[in-house]
């Protein structure tokens, strides 16, 4: 019998998120809705868009952004999403005093709005504004 593993059960994620917690910030992000061979990318912000506040792991130099079932209405698209924090629970999460879990349980979803944008955001030569526009 395999038994799968969840992140919060894997020994390196249990402590560095008892120790080394931070936040990546950002405006939106994008996930792909897969149907069948066809991938299309969407972009998501807050639908009051405001500041977005990952939390995350890190290493070293390097961090790993937190994910976490989907709503209802991000499931349409994706199965995860990033686990965002409001702006009044930072204090909370970044308080390595207080037990990790019991935080990110706490953690409501927020209001996300979301559009399909061109598949030229795949692309990393890519990196301007009209990667975010609705198509």
């Amino acid at each position: 019998n395999a038994r799968k593993e969840t992140l919060m059960e894997k020994m390196t994620f249990k402590n560095l998120i008892q120790t080394s917690r931070c936040l990546v910030l950002a405006d939106g992000y994008y996930e792909w809705k897969r149907e069948e061979k066809n991938k299309t990318p969407y972009y998501f912000t807050k639908k009051d868009k405001s500041l977005m506040f990952f939390a995350a792991i890190y290493e070293n130099n390097q961090f790993c952004i937190i994910t976490r079932e989907s709503s209802p209405k991000v499931s349409e698209i994706h199965h995860r999403e990033p686990m965002i924090i409001n702006q009044s629970q930072i204090s909370n999460y970044l308080n390595v005093k207080k037990a990790a879990i019991d935080v990110l349980d706490s953690i409501k979803f927020p209001e996300l709005k979301f559009h399909e944008v061109s598949k030229e955001v795949n692309k990393p030569i890519n990196n301007d504004s009209s990667l975010i526009k609705n198509i």
